[in-house]
Order: structure tokens, then C-alpha cells, then sequence
């Protein structure tokens, strides 16, 4: 290799990187303590440039179909904030709507819960008696504990430095939690405000981020670096949309299936799934146990067949709404789907489950692509994937 300037440049990148990243791994420690401190300092703005980028797609919405139709220049100016008002308005109402249908609901049936388990302890009692009537071998077991030959002594010595130790964890504990919650708050805030500016200010800071990657890299880097971005963002997009039609397609046929069986709290029930459903697969299952539970309270066996319905609609969302509403969204196969929705749940939970489709829709995009490239160019092959 004929070693010119360029190439030894070239050598000393690659000795400086295989340096770096020697370090790095005998250094582990630090180098993940020092991105989880970056990533603490910095969470507050990558919640509020996600919520920026959710709450795009309405904005857009609002602005492109219902207030494209207003023509007074003096509105112009205030086209941005207002469509960024609605946008944030309709969110924090689907959010109360879902509080307001659910919460008391649950309150009522806890308490009419409270109220039968009074019932529920005679019942007990009498089963108990029932019991060892039939089980003398246990009344005889429970006849050998004799509670004045316990050294109650040393039992409330153990239950009063329980008790001290306790209370000790309990301050600490108060004062943990408090400060999260404060700190929460904080992050909360600087988020909503992080997230108004990124909407309010999206073509400038999209224009001076497009002109720095301009600058450092070459024109080839550029322009596939905004390709493959504005792929991804499309995909995100067509996802959020699609999960969001999903869920209101699964609440509807859940209110009209549960009327016309005459279950209780159909509205209730169909609020409650169509919000859960915004998870992937597994949301809907959130929504069915606590259905299922109000249900139960009121009549067991409505519970018992309102799970089989639940199973039986489900299976129909699956196999047959979810696959091509959400998979036709992101143009990804109903296997990748299903994959994406399994792998990113086993990494990262429920965030795995709702960002694992878009990222693997988008390098299906970019594989499909390069196969089919590479089929077109050989000679005689015209294959597509």
C-alpha cells in the first residue's frame, strides 16, 4: 500500500478509534455511568422533542385541512399557535375523557367492593367451620399451638426496632419520593415548553440542521442522511396514525358488541380498551382485565363471557384489523409486525413495543430497497422483494 499522506491519515483515524474504543470497554463503568449522567441531563428534551414529533402529525392535520380554508392575511401569523393549541387541546381531552369515564367507575366499584366484604368474611368464617368439621386432623394441629408458652418478650423487642428501623426508612423514603416527584414535575414542564418551541419553530430549526449537515458531510452522505430520514419519519408518522385509527376501530366494536349482549358499562369498557389499545398487541389485555373486574363485581358470570367476547374480538383485531390497518401504515409484512411488537417488548417494554415497528419498517425499506438494486443490476435477474 503505497503510504501517501491520505492513507496515513487514513492509519491514524483507525489506530485513534481501536484506542477509543480499547478504552472504552476496559473503562466500561465509567463510560456507562457517564451516558446514563448525559442522558439524565438530557431526558427532559428528548421527551419534549417526542412529544414535538407526536403531536406534529394533528398539527399538521389542523393546520394543512382546517385552517388552510381561512384566507384573512391578519390570521396568517396566528395560524402556527393556534393549530399547536388545538393539537395540545386534543390530547389533554382524550386524556380527560378517558379520566373522567374511567376513574369514578373503578372508585365505585372498589367501594361496592369495600362494602361485600363483610359478606365475604362470614361466608369465609362458615367454610372454615366447614372445614375443619370434616378435618379433624387440622383442628388437632391448630390445638398444639399454645400462645402462653410464646416468649412475647422477645417479640415485641423484634416488633419495636422493626418498628424504629422502620420509621427511619420511612422518612428516607418520603424524602426519596418527593424529590422524584418535584424532579418529574421539572422534567415535565421543561419538556412541554422544550416541545411548544420545536413546534412553533420546526422549518428554522429543520433548515439549520439540514445547512451544519450540509457543511460536514459530503453531498453522497447528505443526501442519503435525508433519505433515510425523512423514510423514518414518514414511517413513525403512517405507525401513530394507524395505532391511533386501531384503537378507535377496536373501543367501537367493543361498545357495540358489549350493547348488544347487554353488558354493563359498555361505553366504559369501550373508552377504557380503545385507550390501552394505543400499545401494541398487548395493550387491549389492560383494558380487559380491568373490564373484566367491574364486570365481576356486578355479575360473575357477565365477567366469565365477557372474557370469551374480549378473546373472540381480539383474535379478529389481530388477525385481520391490526395487521393491515397498522402493518399497510408502516408497509411492513404482518410477521414483521408481530416480530417487531415481540423483540422490542422483550428490550425496552412497553417503549420497545411502540417503537420497534417504525425502526424495523424502516430498514425493511432500506433492505428491500438495496435487494431490489442489486437484483436489477445483476444481468438477468428481475426479482423483487
Amino acid at each position: 500500500m503505497d503510504l501517501n499522506r491520505g492513507n496515513m491519515k487514513k492509519i491514524r483515524g483507525l489506530i485513534l478509534f481501536t484506542a477509543l474504543v480499547c478504552l472504552a470497554v476496559l473503562k466500561i463503568d465509567i463510560v456507562l455511568a457517564g451516558i446514563f449522567f448525559l442522558l439524565g441531563i438530557i431526558k427532559p428534551f428528548l421527551y419534549g422533542a417526542a412529544i414535538a414529533f407526536v403531536l406534529n402529525i394533528p398539527m399538521k392535520a389542523v393546520e394543512e385541512g382546517l385552517l388552510s380554508k381561512v384566507k384573512n392575511p391578519k390570521f396568517a401569523k396566528a395560524k402556527r399557535p393556534v393549530s399547536i393549541f388545538l393539537s395540545f387541546a386534543s390530547v389533554v381531552l382524550v386524556i380527560v375523557l378517558v379520566t373522567v369515564t374511567v376513574v369514578p367507575q373503578v372508585t365505585k366499584t372498589m367501594m361496592e367492593l369495600g362494602n361485600k366484604i363483610p359478606a365475604f368474611l362470614v361466608d369465609a368464617q362458615i367454610w372454615l367451620e366447614e372445614l375443619f368439621a370434616s378435618q379433624p386432623q387440622l383442628l388437632a394441629v391448630l390445638e398444639e399451638f399454645d400462645p402462653a408458652k410464646m416468649n412475647w418478650d422477645s417479640i415485641v423487642n423484634t416488633v419495636a426496632d422493626f418498628l424504629k428501623n422502620g420509621l427511619g426508612s420511612v422518612v428516607t423514603s418520603t424524602v426519596t419520593v418527593a424529590s422524584t416527584i418535584i424532579g418529574g414535575v421539572v422534567n415535565v414542564f421543561v419538556a412541554l415548553v422544550f416541545s411548544f418551541y420545536i413546534l412553533a419553530q420546526k422549518e428554522k430549526l429543520g433548515g439549520q440542521l439540514k445547512r451544519m449537515l450540509h457543511a460536514y458531510c459530503p453531498d453522497r452522505v447528505y443526501g442519503r442522511i435525508l433519505e433515510v430520514a425523512s423514510l423514518t419519519g414518514r414511517n413513525f408518522s403512517n405507525f401513530i396514525t394507524g395505532q391511533c385509527t386501531e384503537s378507535v376501530i377496536l373501543g367501537a366494536m367493543f361498545v357495540v358488541a358489549m350493547a348488544v349482549f347487554r353488558f354493563p358499562y359498555a361505553v366504559m369498557v369501550g373508552v377504557l380498551i380503545a385507550f390501552t389499545a394505543l400499545i401494541p398487541i398487548v395493550g387491549a389485555f389492560v383494558g380487559c382485565f380491568v373490564g373484566a373486574f367491574l364486570i365481576m363485581v356486578d355479575n360473575p358470570v357477565k365477567a366469565v363471557w365477557f372474557v370469551i367476547l374480549f378473546l373472540v374480538l381480539q383474535q379478529v383485531e389481530g388477525n385481520l384489523i391490526y395487521p393491515h390497518v397498522v402493518g399497510n401504515s408502516v408497509g411492513l409484512p404482518s410477521i414483521w409486525v408481530l416480530a417487531a411488537v415481540t423483540v422490542g417488548g422483550s428490550l425496552m417494554g412497553v417503549v420497545g413495543m411502540l417503537v420497534f415497528i417504525p425502526i424495523v419498517s424502516t430498514v425493511y425499506a432500506l433492505v428491500r430497497e438495496d435487494v431490489n438494486g442489486r437484483n436489477a443490476a445483476a444481468p438477468g435477474n428481475e426479482t423483487q422483494l
